[in-house]
């Protein structure tokens, strides 16, 4: 006896696994974004950054006078801003702080950088700029990871789960 697929049968199989792919893409794509949501879902904004009095001295001994990490992060669009508290000028990347004053920067790429710093010990700081984080990027990924999970979800119920209706002969 052979069985035929219809060709509605099959269609709605495909669609509704369609469905049931991008719906379950989405559930895991939110559950994971709200678990390791990071600081590029906010808006731009300025970021201060002060170099207190002393720092030359304290990094001459190679010792850190800020808590600065040896990666910074930002999102496109952010203003650096760079104040100088310290007796010396300070480089950071193409940016000279003269004593006494401060400098600033529009981080307008995504991309990661190496920039060198005198105030920091090791003389170079990482920064990281990232593109915000926006509901179509999120909806692209959505579905790049739904429509594929929904055709294997319709392969699979197509030709390796039995169909309960009686189909012709």
């Amino acid at each position: 006896m052979s069985k035929k697929l219809r060709f509605n049968d099959v269609l709605k199989k495909v669609l509704l696994s369609l469905l049931a792919g991008i719906l379950l893409s989405w559930a895991v794509s939110e559950i994971a974004y709200f678990i390791l949501k990071t600081g590029e879902t906010r808006p731009p904004k300025k970021v201060e950054l002060t170099i207190p009095r002393g720092t030359a001295e304290l990094v001459a001994q190679g010792r850190a006078a800020l808590p600065i990490p040896s990666r910074m992060f930002f999102v496109v669009g952010d203003t650096l801003q760079v104040n100088n508290q310290d007796i010396v000028p300070h480089q950071f990347g193409a940016l000279y702080i003269a004593a006494g004053s401060s400098a600033s920067m529009l981080l307008d790429t995504a991309q990661n950088y190496a920039y060198s710093c005198s105030f920091c010990p090791g003389q170079y700081i990482g920064v990281a700029v990232n593109a915000p984080l926006d509901i179509s990027t999120r909806l692209i990924g959505i579905l790049q990871a739904g429509v594929p999970m929904g055709f294997l979800i319709a392969l699979y119920t197509i030709f390796a789960v039995p169909s309960r209706k009686k189909l012709s002969v």
